[in-house]
């Protein structure tokens, strides 16, 4: 705990101020905007899973009754003990808002029972794989979004209209966008009033005082193929290789039926898509572990999600350290 609160306080100092907790907060409504826009280093935890532990040896009967899965309070206490990453993470709308939204709000409405909130914990989800119909876009982003999340990474990006269709859904109306007037529970977890939430939830860096922030990930041939022009697109915040779709991108099967991964082919990928963000000034997004951390940050990476988990603790404090925060 000593460790972990001295980075904090180096962090207070160059970005913000500690809450009452010992976390990190900052003087803008969004750390994570906060941090990319200083064009400091930011760390990152996919949410603790409601699985417990793992199962014991294949085909063996059990012993006794599995642990039961972990409640929305567990979840939450767990997220807010660990104060060193700058946002939590879910990939789980990718496989559907109807499907993942109700344990989403569960967990969000737990994290304010425990004393997080937006500015303690900013909120960054995947979504659905952008549809060619707009109003679905719309339809699926503000539910998301009204669930007080601060980020959305638009998976599976392939062009530049995709993107800022995208863009559009998470913009109200009244800002020059798609999304309607409604914000459900967002302002809650934001703790402000819903006209306020509405003056604040704006795209950054197209709103420089702007508290949403959008990441888009190119994970395919097609999105590597048109990824200057997904690069150029005003309004994207943080732009990321999906290195784990694009291992299976570069692998194939040989004459013999045994797989081939094309390692230098997968690299070059992920090199393309950090060339593309120095290209147009766009933050860069990587999936580090704690062996590659230091040296996708030396490269010019900037931006980390990590599992949650001992080892993903151990690649916080890694690039932490090496950031000097």
């Amino acid at each position: 705990m000593r460790a972990w609160l001295t980075t904090a306080l180096a962090g207070a100092v160059l970005c913000g101020t500690l809450s009452a907790g010992g976390r990190q907060t900052s003087s803008h409504d969004n750390l994570v905007v906060a941090l990319v826009a200083a064009k400091r280093p930011v760390f990152g935890l996919y949410a603790p899973s409601a699985r417990q532990g793992g199962g014991g040896r294949r085909g063996a009967a059990p012993t006794t009754p599995p642990p039961a899965p972990k409640t929305p309070m567990d979840l939450a206490r767990e997220t807010t003990a660990y104060p060193q990453n700058d946002y939590v993470f879910s990939g789980g709308f990718e496989g559907g808002v109807e499907r993942a939204l109700p344990a989403f709000v569960e967990y969000v409405a737990a994290m304010r029972a425990a004393g997080a909130s937006a500015r303690t914990h900013p909120l960054i989800v995947k979504t659905p794989k952008i549809a060619g119909d707009a109003a679905t876009t719309t339809a699926e982003f503000s539910r998301i979004l009204n669930t007080g999340v601060s980020g959305l990474m638009f998976v599976g990006v392939e062009s530049a209209e995709e993107v800022r269709q995208g863009l559009a859904a998470m913009r109200f109306r009244s800002q020059g966008g798609t999304r309607p007037d409604d914000v459900g529970d967002a302002p809650a977890y934001w703790g402000v009033g819903d006209a306020e939430y509405r003056q604040k939830a704006d795209l950054w860096p197209l709103n420089p005082a702007g508290a949403l922030i959008n990441w888009a990930i190119v994970e395919s041939r097609e999105g590597l193929a048109r990824l200057r022009e997904i690069a150029a697109v005003p309004g994207v915040g943080v732009l990321w290789p999906g290195a784990g779709t694009l291992r299976g991108v570069f692998t194939t099967t040989g004459p013999d039926g045994q797989r081939v991964f094309d390692a230098e082919g997968w690299e070059s990928a992920i090199q393309r898509v950090l060339a593309a963000c120095k290209e147009f000034n766009v933050a860069c997004g990587y999936p580090a572990s704690e062996n590659d951390i230091e040296t996708r940050m030396q490269q010019g990476f900037s931006v980390f999600v990590m599992n949650w988990g001992d080892a993903g603790f151990r690649a916080v404090e890694k690039g932490r350290k090496a950031a000097g925060r």
